[in-house]
C-alpha cells in the first residue's frame, strides 16, 4: 500500500504517536466532578442516524476542483477545470465529479465553513473533534487536546455482539483519539487492504493452528498469570487498563460472529466490489458499509494524499473519477438498502485550497496551498434534505461569506443526528468539566 504524506513530510503511520499521556495521567477526583456525575441528566435529542461513515480527505482537498469551481474568476483562480451542472439547477461541481453532479439530490453540500487553523495538525484537530487546539501546534503535529467524533460516539453509542464501536482504516487520523475518555474507546485501526486478493484482518480470527479449546486454556493462563492489582478509580491513571481494554477487544472478535462476516468482504457479488471500484479506498468504502451494517456505530475511511501544492491538476486527473465513482457508489448502495437514512456519509478534509493557483520554488508544475477560509463539505442520510446547497463562497473562492459556519456547527450536527446532545458536559479523569462542544448549534438546514 502506498504512504501519502503531507507537505510536513509525515505519513499515516506517524499516527501511532497518540501520545496516551492525556487518559493515563493521575489525580484526585474533585467533588465538582462527583456532583457532575450525580446530577447529569439524560438530555439526548432524538436520533435520525445510527451510524456515520466519515470520509477523512488528509491534507486538505482543494474545493475549486471538486465541489466549488469558480467558472468566471480569472484563469490564475479558476484552475484548469471546467465546471458542469448539476442535479440542482444553478449549482455546478468541477468536471470530473460527474456522478456525484447527478446525484446532488440524494445529499447535500456545505460551503461555507471557514476557521482560522491553517496548518495540517490544527485543522485536523479542529473540524475532528469541534474544539480548536489550546496552544499552538506544528503543521505536521498529531495532536489530541479533546475526544474525537469517533470515540465520543463509541462512548456514547456502544455497538454489540462483541464488535467494537469505531473502527479506521486504513490508519487512525492524527486526532482520531479518545483523549480522556481512555483507550477503550480508540478506534480499531484494520491496516490491511480490502482490495487485496488474501485480504484478512488481525485479531478476528484464531491463530492457525490453535482451537477454541487450545484458546479457552491459553485465556484462563493469561488470568492466573495477569494478576497485578488494579486501580480501577479512572483518576488513578493506571496504564494496566488500557492493556486489559486492548486484550478484551481483541479476544471479543475473535468471538465475534458479526464482527467475522463483516470483514468477509469476499461475499459480496462481483458487479458490487466492481460498483465500488477495483482499488483500495472503494473496497475501503465497502468495507464500512458492511461495518455499519454489522451494528458499527463509527468507521472512519482515511483517506490520504490530499496535499496538492504541487501538480494538483495532474494529481486529480487520476484520482478524482475513481473517487468519484467510489462515494457516489457508497450513496446509491446506501440508497437502495434503505440504509441511508439512518447512515451518515461525510467527507471532508482539515481545510481547502488557496484561491490563487502558484508554482513552489524547485517545481514545474503548479498547485494551491493551505487556506481555512473557505471548504466544502458533502454531508449525506440521517434525514439529510437531498439537493441542499448550504453557504457560498466569494467569485474568487477566497472566504466563506454567505451563511457562515464554524467547525462546531458541523460537529454538532452530526451529534444531533446520532441523537448525542452536543451540549453535553464530560469529565475528565481529574474531575475537569469539558463541554462536548463549545457551541452547540447544529446547521438548522441539513435537519
Amino acid at each position: 500500500m502506498p504512504t501519502n504524506t503531507n507537505c510536513a513530510g509525515y505519513s499515516r503511520r506517524d499516527s501511532l504517536q497518540l501520545g496516551l499521556g492525556a487518559f493515563l495521567g493521575g489525580g484526585l477526583l474533585t467533588a465538582f466532578r462527583a456532583r457532575g456525575l450525580a446530577a447529569e441528566a439524560v438530555n439526548a435529542p432524538a436520533a435520525r442516524a445510527k451510524s456515520c461513515i466519515l470520509i477523512w480527505m488528509d491534507g486538505g482537498p482543494t474545493h475549486f476542483e471538486t465541489f466549488d469551481p469558480k467558472p468566471d474568476a480569472p484563469e490564475e483562480y479558476r484552475g484548469e477545470f471546467k465546471a458542469i451542472p448539476t442535479a440542482v439547477p444553478g449549482v455546478h461541481f468541477s468536471e470530473h465529479m460527474t456522478r456525484l453532479a447527478k446525484g446532488l439530490s440524494k445529499f447535500a453540500m456545505i460551503r461555507s465553513i471557514r476557521h482560522e487553523q491553517g496548518n495540517h495538525g490544527a485543522g485536523n484537530h479542529y473540524m475532528m473533534t469541534g474544539a480548536p487546539p489550546r496552544i499552538p501546534v506544528g503543521c505536521g503535529a498529531f495532536v489530541s487536546f479533546h475526544p474525537s467524533m469517533g470515540s465520543v460516539v463509541a462512548h456514547e453509542k456502544p455497538a454489540g455482539g462483541g464488535i467494537p464501536a469505531y473502527f479506521s482504516l486504513p490508519s487512525m487520523t492524527r486526532s482520531g483519539g479518545p483523549n480522556f475518555l481512555g483507550a477503550k474507546y480508540a478506534p480499531f485501526v484494520v491496516a490491511e487492504d480490502p482490495s487485496g486478493r488474501n485480504f484478512k484482518v488481525r485479531d478476528v480470527a484464531l491463530p492457525e493452528g490453535l482451537t477454541g479449546e487450545r484458546f479457552d486454556d491459553r485465556t484462563g493462563v493469561r488470568s492466573d498469570v495477569d494478576s497485578l492489582k488494579r486501580f480501577m478509580d479512572k483518576a488513578a491513571g493506571d496504564p494496566a487498563l488500557a492493556l486489559d481494554e486492548h486484550y478484551k477487544q481483541a479476544y471479543d472478535l475473535m468471538n465475534s460472529k458479526p464482527a467475522q462476516a463483516a470483514f468477509d468482504i469476499a461475499r459480496e457479488p462481483t458487479k458490487v466490489r466492481d460498483t465500488y471500484g477495483r482499488n483500495g479506498f472503494g473496497q475501503r468504502l465497502l468495507l464500512a458499509r458492511r461495518l455499519v451494517e454489522a451494528g458499527v456505530p463509527f468507521v472512519t475511511v482515511n483517506d490520504g494524499g490530499w496535499d496538492h501544492h504541487s501538480d494538483l491538476f495532474g494529481a486529480l486527473r487520476k484520482r478524482l473519477p475513481s473517487w468519484d465513482q467510489s462515494v457516489s457508489a457508497l450513496i446509491t448502495d446506501l440508497e437502495e438498502r434503505g440504509m441511508l437514512d439512518s447512515t451518515l456519509v461525510i467527507a471532508l478534509g482539515e481545510f481547502g485550497r488557496t484561491p490563487k493557483i502558484s508554482t513552489l520554488q524547485g517545481q514545474t508544475k503548479p498547485g494551491r496551498d493551505h487556506w481555512a477560509n473557505a471548504m466544502s463539505v458533502l454531508f449525506a442520510g440521517g434525514g439529510t434534505p437531498g439537493g441542499t446547497v448550504v453557504g457560498a463562497t466569494d467569485r474568487k473562492g477566497f472566504a466563506a461569506v454567505e451563511r457562515v459556519l464554524a467547525p462546531e456547527n458541523f460537529v454538532s450536527t452530526v451529534y444531533t443526528k446520532l441523537g448525542i446532545d452536543p451540549n453535553k458536559i464530560l469529565y475528565n479523569p481529574n474531575g475537569r468539566p469539558a463541554h462536548l462542544v463549545s457551541d452547540p448549534t447544529p446547521i438548522k438546514e441539513l435537519m
